[in-house]
């Protein structure tokens, strides 16, 4: 099985170039299953059901979130009904949305995709590594599903690299999401899942984590009152990852980083 993870979107740059490139992606790359990281969609912050729809129709069968899930608060009336849409795992019990879901593939093959949410410098919730022991308990790879794809939206490196780790050889690629900064570091661990530490995201690079940078430093470089923080508008760089996974073991088989357009070097699969 192939899969493509698209990174965190920032605003109406980085959403229009994934929404053109979804497509081309798919065919050009033979991909079996597109998950997209949207919580930054919505001008920077969180996501709205007319997005969602969008992403959907352009290709997208997943859509992960994180710690901004809940910034248009529209979406609270929506995410109940749409399993496509994930919020993360490991937030508090009554919760709106799902964490995790297992989606059926049109050949019948099953993929379940997991979104937990880190600690380290961010809210106190859950343990993500618990939740996620908790999912794997009922769900065995290769057996019931040929892939498991665990997205972990979290600040700290070293909470992402002992996910990986913690979860080697359980699930079929543990990518990071968050940081907006695409990371260097893929592989397969020893046990055979695939790792990335972050995917980076889609927007313009020419800015602060995808907001204009002028805003940003102003925050940084003054005690005084500054604008609201609004995304960058200049060409945008898609930020990905493509995982292939062998259908019997469910494990990976290669990991490869993909970008493309705006700033940053060009790399493809």
């Amino acid at each position: 099985m192939r899969i493509l993870y698209i990174g965190d979107i920032v605003g109406r740059a980085g959403r229009d170039l994934v929404c053109h490139k979804i497509p081309d992606l798919r065919r050009d790359f033979g991909v079996d299953f597109v998950i997209v990281n949207g919580e930054n969609a919505a001008h920077g912050f969180g996501i709205t059901e007319k997005i969602c729809q969008a992403l959907f129709a352009a290709g997208a069968d997943a859509i992960v979130t994180g710690n901004h899930v809940w910034d248009q608060r529209e979406i609270l009336g929506f995410i109940d009904g749409e399993s496509r849409l994930l919020r993360p795992l490991n937030y508090p019990p009554g919760t709106p949305g799902r964490g995790v879901n297992v989606y059926e593939l049109a050949d019948h093959r099953r993929v379940v995709v997991a979104q937990v949410q880190g600690r380290l410098f961010m809210h106190a919730i859950e343990d993500p590594f618990r939740a996620l022991d908790a999912v794997l308990d009922e769900c065995r790879l290769g057996s019931q599903v040929q892939a498991i794809f665990v997205d972990f939206h979290a600040e700290a490196t070293s909470e992402k690299m002992a996910l990986g780790h913690f979860l080697d050889g359980r699930v079929s690629a543990v990518v990071g999401s968050h940081t907006h900064v695409p990371t260097a570091d893929a592989q397969i661990l020893p046990g055979g899942t695939g790792y990335l530490t972050d995917v980076g995201m889609c927007g313009d690079y020419d800015s602060v984590i995808g907001m204009a940078k002028e805003t940003a430093m102003a925050r940084l470089t003054q005690v005084l009152p500054t604008e609201r923080l609004e995304p960058a508008h200049g060409e945008a760089t898609l930020c990905a990852v493509l995982v292939e996974t062998d259908d019997a073991s469910g494990l990976a088989v290669s990991i490869e980083p993909l970008r493309m357009g705006g700033r940053l070097l060009q790399t493809l699969p």
